[in-house]
This record gives structure tokens, sequence and C-alpha cells, in this order.
């Protein structure tokens, strides 16, 4: 079958690690099920994987790819929880401490095929396409979760998202808005700036500006370069949730600020399979659908990575099979 995937690691350029081409068929345990892919969308963690964070030389070839949408063995349309729990397992899916990604143990979704588990299979309801359905797994997952569930945010609040314009931060922005939320974004692209407010954000400011008040909560996935702008931002009791670290993982912590104003730093990854089902639900009750920044046929993927690592994207590449 024909497949995306990592055939080397390259942590300076991680493109040259990527090929396409005939792959095995996809092997299938016991509890697991076969999806015959429609549509795959593309996540920082694939270029990640190029460059050997979260893969071993021993693993590879490993087709990449966490997300997917598809019809599996029953003809059902479905949607594919990407987190792989060990199957003993009974709690939160991303507490799980021996917990994997497709694509990190066993072989991804940019492929015709994919194996997963029975269990982490959602419907795909009608009103979602395949490609829209493709974006939530991850991306839109992890925003919802930051907000809703880690973040606990309620309508009326106001929310800072740092460093607009990739899948979780548009995501976020698109998401609080539909909820009720005042979304506030920061961008070093006045582009990235102006498509987030005609996504929903209240305001769009410049990495570090000076916000007009403080605010209840601030959704943190740049890391080292905001992260101080993230803790001044917040009010007293004020929530900061990170979910990545894209410009370093050793700011400075600040601890006086955060004890002195109560602060709460929250960690949040993934999303767990009933949060997925209640983020579908959310889409097709609200009306909100996933930002799609462009689409390219799986044998195109090349150019969908370049565009990813060049950072000129608002929204998710997804790519069709």
């Amino acid at each position: 079958m024909f497949a995306v995937y990592a055939a080397r690691l390259n942590p300076d350029d991680p493109l040259s690690a990527l090929e396409l081409g005939e792959r095995p068929e996809p092997d299938v345990p016991e509890g697991w099920t076969t999806v015959t892919v429609r549509a795959a969308s593309l996540n920082h963690h694939d270029l990640w994987s190029l460059r050997g964070v979260g893969l071993r030389e021993e693993q590879l070839p490993m087709i990449l790819g966490g997300d997917a949408a598809g019809v599996d063995e029953d003809g059902n349309e479905v949607i594919v929880h990407s987190v792989i729990t060990d199957p003993a397992w009974r709690a939160d899916e991303t507490l799980d401490p021996r917990r994997s990604l497709l694509s990190e143990r066993h072989p991804g979704t940019m492929a015709q095929r994919v194996a997963v588990p029975r269990r982490n299979l959602v419907p795909k309801p009608a009103e979602l396409s395949f490609e829209e359905a493709a974006c939530l797994p991850t991306a839109w997952l992890t925003a919802y979760r930051m907000l809703f569930v880690r973040g606990n945010v309620t309508p009326g609040a106001t929310v800072l998202v740092q460093g607009a314009g990739g899948g979780v931060t548009t995501a976020l922005t698109v998401l609080g808005a539909a909820a009720g939320l005042r979304m506030w974004v920061t961008s070093r692209s006045e582009a990235k700036r102006e498509r987030a407010l005609q996504l929903g954000a209240d305001r769009a400011f410049a990495p570090g500006e000076r916000l007009p008040e403080r605010v209840d909560a601030v959704m943190e996935t740049v890391g080292e370069a905001t992260w101080r702008h993230s803790l001044t931002s917040l009010k007293p009791g004020g929530t900061l949730v990170v979910s990545g670290a894209t410009s370093g993982q050793a700011p400075a912590a600040e601890l006086n600020r955060v004890f002195f104003l109560q602060l709460s730093v929250v960690g949040s990854t993934m999303g767990t399979r009933d949060e997925l089902v209640r983020l579908v639900q959310f889409c097709v009750e609200s009306g909100v659908r996933p930002v799609v920044h462009g689409t390219l046929a799986l044998a195109e993927a090349r150019d969908g990575f370049a565009a990813m690592l060049g950072g000129d994207l608002v929204g998710k590449v997804v790519f069709t099979v």
C-alpha cells in the first residue's frame, strides 16, 4: 500500500528523512481492526518524528501520521482516536504511563490503511467531511481539553492564546469564541493576527505587547519565548495551561509571581476518547468546523511538510487518500 514514512532521522533537515512509497499492509493484533483512510491531517508531531524525537533508528521505517478519518471493516465512517494505551488501562487515556500515539510504536495514518484498536474508533457524523473530521483527533482535541477540561474556563471569561496560526492555536480561537469566551491572541505575523480576528478572536496583539487588562487564562504552546508574558498577563488566581514548548522548555519560573498571585500552572496533553466524542458533538451542534489551510493528495505530502516547516500555515494541512 502507498504510505508516507520516516525512512531515517535527521534533526537538522527533517524533510530529507521523509519518503513516499509502498509499505506492507498493517498487522492487525487481537482487538484491533483496519481502517481504510480517506483523509489524514499533518501535525508538528510528524516533523518532530523525522527529527528523531520519539523515534529510534531501530523503529524505522515508520509510517507517519496520528490523525485520520475513514471507513472501518464494517463500512462505518469513523474517526480515529490516536492515543494508544495498555489494553488493561481503564482510566483517562492521557494518564497511562505506557501510552503512545500512532506513528510512535505502531504505524501511523498517512497510508491507504491503518490498524487501530477497535475501542479507538469514534463514529463520524454525516455533518463533517472526512477532511474536517481528520483535523480533530490531535490539534482540535488538544485545544478542547486545554480550554474546557484543564483550563476549566467558562463563558464570559477572557483567554489569551499565545502564537496564533498553528493547528492547536487556531482551534483554541475558534472553539473558545464559539463557546462564548472572549479570545485574545498574539502573533508575530500581521496576516495571522488578521486571520485570527476573522476566525472569532476579539483582539490580536504583537508578542509581548501590554494587554489592556489581565486575563482569566492563558493557553501556552510556545514556551520560553512567551512564558513571562503569559505569567504577567494573568489575573490573580488565573490559570496558565501549557501543552507545548516549541521555543524552549526551560524559561525562568518566576515562582514569586506564581505563589504571590496564586496562579495555577496546568499541563495538558492530547485528550480522551470521550472528550473526542464530545468535541465531535460540539462541532455538529454549534456549526463549528476545523480550519483547513489546504488539502493535498497523499502523494503530494512533501509539499505539506515543507509548508509546515516554513511556518506559513493558518489551520491544518490535510492529505486525502
